[in-house]
């Protein structure tokens, strides 16, 4: 699995874009914010989270389309799946790096956009610790999708429209730990309930990828 984890980053940076597409489209988003918002710093500081968690949302939307598609074409997927490592590994490891290449990036340039929009200074730790927790579930959820969505050519939209529904309670609970953060007011509740979702995510959708897989592969 490690070496499957290797193989998929050396691949993301050989591709172009793997580490620094997903980033760039987030310092798009940010920026263009308050240019549509207006120079009104307290506007800008109040919708600050939910616009940094949409914008690290979106963006891990960008190479989903990827993730199993190119090894689907090449016949590398049919190897993987008579390999001895289970599916539910392979899936497993695809979404980790997934994750190195798209979310641990974006958690850790998220500070530096929020100073764009004005972020209160206590908020920016609850802003990097909602990510850390978050996005994990976003490339697992994104694992699922581009599992389902396989075998389909020109699937890139389809996959975008089964996977932001799915996206919507990491969204929700996401932005309200840093919403909260931001505020000085208590964050266990949707911290708890973000950890319960990534928890529940990872820990299920691994076999249900893998069940999709296999029925796309026969």
């Amino acid at each position: 699995m490690i070496r499957l984890v290797a193989r998929d980053l050396m691949l993301a940076v050989r591709a172009g874009g793997g580490f620094g597409l997903g980033v760039a489209f987030f310092l798009i988003v940010v920026t263009l914010v308050p240019f549509a918002m207006g120079p009104d710093t307290t506007r800008l500081s109040v919708i600050a989270p939910g616009v940094l968690w949409l914008g690290a949302l979106l963006a891990c939307l960008l190479s989903l389309d990827r993730m199993f598609a190119l090894d689907f074409e090449d016949g590398t997927l049919d190897l993987l799946a008579t390999a001895p490592i289970p599916l539910e590994g392979v899936v497993a490891a695809k979404a980790l790096a997934h994750w190195l290449t798209t979310g641990l990036p974006l958690t850790l340039v998220a500070p530096m956009l929020a100073v764009l929009l004005n972020l209160p200074a206590q908020g920016f730790t609850w802003l990097v610790v909602s990510l850390a927790l978050g996005t994990p579930a976003l490339s697992m959820i994104g694992a699922f999708g581009a599992a389902l969505t396989v075998g389909l050519k020109r699937g890139g939209l389809l996959l975008s429209l089964l996977v932001l529904p799915l996206y919507v309670p990491t969204l929700i609970f996401g932005a309200e730990v840093a919403r909260r953060g931001a505020e000085g007011m208590m964050v266990s509740t949707p911290l708890a309930l973000l950890a319960g979702v990534s928890g529940s995510v990872l820990a299920l959708l691994p076999f249900a990828a893998a069940g999709a897989l296999r029925v796309n592969l026969r």
